[in-house]
């Protein structure tokens, strides 16, 4: 069930976005690379499915991944990680990007809500302006404090 959520690409999602976008669904996208998921990536996508009806959740590609965190990540492929995201119940699709943003597929998508963590303010935030100018909302969410991949990353090498 998992893998039927999963998209290489645009094209062979496109027939499930007009089914949700033809049922008046909300249509929620977040993204990242959720490289070693953790409880600070089930809050976020938990409060970010809660803002609509579908969660969309674009992966950063093991290529992409290379070019935001260097060549020695990500630590599990993008096969591994989408499998992941796609466990969750309340993840109703994985698109993977190769891009260093996701503001190409945003825009093939154009969301009802964008949402990402309060790290970025809106303006800096990748297909923000596709999703305003479209009447939707870009949404921040609260990080957890004390966690992120990286600094697990650090912990587990000095083990």
């Amino acid at each position: 069930m998992t893998k039927s959520k999963i998209y290489t690409d645009f094209e062979s999602f496109y027939p499930m976005l007009e089914i949700w976008k033809g049922s008046n669904n909300t249509i929620v996208f977040t993204n990242g690379c959720f490289d070693i998921i953790h409880n600070g990536h089930v809050d976020s996508l938990q409060k970010s499915a809660a803002f609509g009806t579908k969660l969309i959740v674009g992966l950063n590609s093991d290529k992409s991944v290379k070019i935001l965190k260097g060549e020695k990540r990500p630590v599990l492929n993008e096969q591994a990680r989408a499998e992941l995201l796609a466990a969750f119940e309340c993840v109703d699709a994985v698109i993977l990007f190769n891009e260093e943003t996701p503001a190409a597929i945003i825009a093939k998508i154009v969301p009802d809500v964008l949402v990402k963590g309060a790290q970025y303010e809106i303006h800096e935030i990748a297909g923000h302006d596709t999703v305003l100018d479209n009447g939707g909302t870009v949404e921040t969410l609260e990080l957890v404090d004390g966690i992120s991949t990286s600094e697990l990353i650090n912990r587990i090498k000095n083990l």
